[in-house]
């Protein structure tokens, strides 16, 4: 390996970084600059070029790479989540995909001028979705939970489907001359179905087994899934060609739906591998892109790009939502948001290869065509789709709101003084008297423990994007901590300091227990203590002449500051590691307790 093709290895996974880095400040999808980067990177500077940085392997690494993300899909799709709504789905992914494919084959050959066979080819490449672009965009939109459900299980599903659709349509274009063509047709998409199940259920219930009786020590449970999704993925092309992307697939259902096995971990692994993944895929297959076969579509590609969002979309919606409960709202923005990702970028690279080699014509505009249905998706939707979510009103609400462990009369001060000033709050608690006495003040609660199965499925987590832990018990908070940084990020989770009486062999690791809330000495003890004693949390308006600086120096008063609400209603928290300096306009929340009582 010479020093060029070592810096270019090692650019790709930083320009992915930066790439998400900025989509994460600019709040767009990722999607939209790993792109911009992978064209610049390759057909404009001509600097990355992944056929000669890879050479043979390109093509295995990338669908090795798609089976690591559809496992990780399929790791997301538990039943319990589409009750009420698996009409929709089994329609979108079965008759719906039939009424896209039509739509877009006929298409294809009146604008394109593709042969029939490979109008057909072209139109079941582009029928999936896909998890690596519909899942980031979900982040983004922040649809309510009904349409992200449907997306996510769609786009999940209807890639190995409609990878199989392709597959098909190739080996009925291959097979042309055959005597027994519909047979031996008939007979690949059997043995893909069977081999797939067979493989994925078997592979599920393998790993399923280690983890429910700890056959491997925990360090290597993600070692070993991700050695198993690749050993079932390549087994099962091997058996049967293609079948291995439904083989992980499989796999990752059966083993989310599973009982009494915990995932949590590898999912958490094959989440921030995935985003490597992603990451590096979309800006090498980007790189590949040649604009002189892009040139050579012209305008017919942008005719097939509006037919494909403005026309067979909303078919396909409108038949798999018929008679459904869905909202039409949330049927309006189903219908707009579609993105294409990589399998079709990716089986759209193989069949290409292939039927070049057969000497198909028009085979070598197969990429192209299928990438600008990529890029146009994902550009239109992912810049539009959240300004439409926000108008129909089917967007979940901004993540402004705490999600509160404990219900004692310290957490229902704050989520009184929250609630005033229209901050969404949530308070959580298995003592029956503390949670009866919060419903009495018009509190929202949850009874039961914060870090239950039962509060992993029916806790209300809309529009609450924080945790503050303000239990008495430090051992509670901690845990939470840990349970919530997942769902919140590791920077949005807060618990109370520990009390300056407790030894050093019973504190809790600060790995374990997140932001330490509001002052060094603020433990549970000292402020349920002033709060005994009277002490109020309170909302006090700053102004040009009534600075921060004075409000903490009222000499008649102990202040313990807690929050400031700027003025774009935006919450911040004070730590004891960051150093707020309110502005005027903003308000401040504190602890005040009068001296004089």
């Amino acid at each position: 390996m010479t020093e060029t093709h070592l810096i270019t290895l090692t650019a790709i996974p930083v320009i992915g970084v930066f790439c998400q880095w900025i989509a994460w400040r600019l709040k767009l999808p990722a999607i939209l600059f790993l792109l911009l980067a992978g064209i610049i990177a390759g057909p404009a500077l001509n600097w990355l070029k992944p056929d000669e940085l890879f050479g043979n392997l390109l093509h295995p690494f990338i669908s090795l790479a798609v089976a690591i993300i559809l496992f990780e899909g399929g790791m997301t799709l538990k039943l319990e989540d589409i009750k009420g709504l698996e009409k929709v789905v089994r329609r979108l992914v079965t008759v719906g995909l039939l009424v896209t494919w039509l739509i877009i084959t006929v298409a294809t050959h009146w604008l394109i001028g593709f042969s029939w066979e490979l109008s057909f080819l072209f139109g079941a490449l582009v029928v999936v979705t896909g998890p690596t672009v519909i899942i980031p965009m979900l982040r983004t939109v922040r649809p309510n939970a009904k349409i992200a459900n449907i997306l996510r299980w769609e786009g999940i599903v209807i890639d190995p489907i409609g990878a199989l659709l392709a597959v098909l349509v190739f080996e009925f274009i291959i097979s042309s001359s055959h005597e027994q063509i519909w047979q031996h047709v008939l007979l690949t998409f059997g043995g893909i179905i069977a081999t797939g199940l067979l493989t994925g259920i078997t592979a599920g219930y393998i790993l399923g087994l280690i983890l429910r009786h700890y056959l491997l020590p925990e360090y290597l449970h993600n070692l070993a899934s991700l050695a198993l999704i690749f050993a079932s993925f390549t087994l099962a092309n091997h058996i049967t060609e293609e079948s291995g992307l439904l083989a992980v697939t499989i796999m990752g259902m059966w083993l989310a739906n599973l009982k009494q096995v915990h995932i949590e971990d590898i999912l958490n692994f094959k989440e921030h591998l995935t985003v490597l993944l992603i990451s590096g895929l979309f800006i090498i297959l980007a790189a590949r892109i040649e604009f002189d076969q892009i040139v050579v579509l012209g305008w017919s590609a942008v005719a097939i790009l509006a037919v494909i969002q403005f026309v067979a979309r909303p078919a396909k919606v409108l038949v798999a939502t018929y008679d459904s409960s869905l909202k039409w709202q949330e049927k309006v923005l189903l219908s707009w948001i579609a993105p294409r990702g990589i399998v079709a970028a990716a089986v759209s690279a193989i069949f290409a290869l292939r039927l070049e080699k057969q000497g198909i014509e028009n085979a070598q505009l197969i990429v192209p065509l299928t990438f600008i249905v990529i890029v146009g998706t994902v550009v239109l939707q992912s810049t539009t789709a959240g300004w439409f979510a926000r108008k129909l009103k089917v967007a979940e609400p901004d993540s402004n709101g705490l999600l509160i462990i404990g219900a004692n009369p310290l957490a229902r001060k704050i989520a009184l003084a929250l609630k005033n000033l229209g901050i969404r709050t949530l308070l959580v608690d298995r003592n029956w008297s503390s949670i009866k006495t919060a419903r009495m003040d018009g509190l929202e609660t949850y009874y039961g423990s914060p870090i239950s199965e039962h509060a992993e499925q029916y806790l209300d987590l809309t529009g609450l994007g924080r945790m503050l832990a303000l239990s008495p018990q430090s051992a509670l908070n901690a845990l939470s901590a840990i349970r919530y940084r997942s769902e919140f990020g590791r920077d949005a989770v807060y618990t109370l300091p520990d009390s300056g009486e407790i030894s050093e062999k019973e504190m809790i690791s600060p790995a374990h227990r997140g932001h330490l809330l509001f002052q060094p000495d603020a433990s549970y003890s000292k402020l349920a203590s002033l709060i005994s004693k009277g002490a109020e949390v309170k909302a006090t308006l700053l102004t040009e002449d009534f600075s921060f600086e004075d409000y903490m120096a009222q000499p008649d008063k102990q202040i313990i500051p807690m929050f400031i609400l700027d003025e774009k209603n935006k919450l911040e928290i004070f730590t004891i590691d960051n150093n707020l300096q309110p502005k005027p306009g903003s308000q401040v929340v504190g602890l005040v307790l009068e001296k004089s009582q």
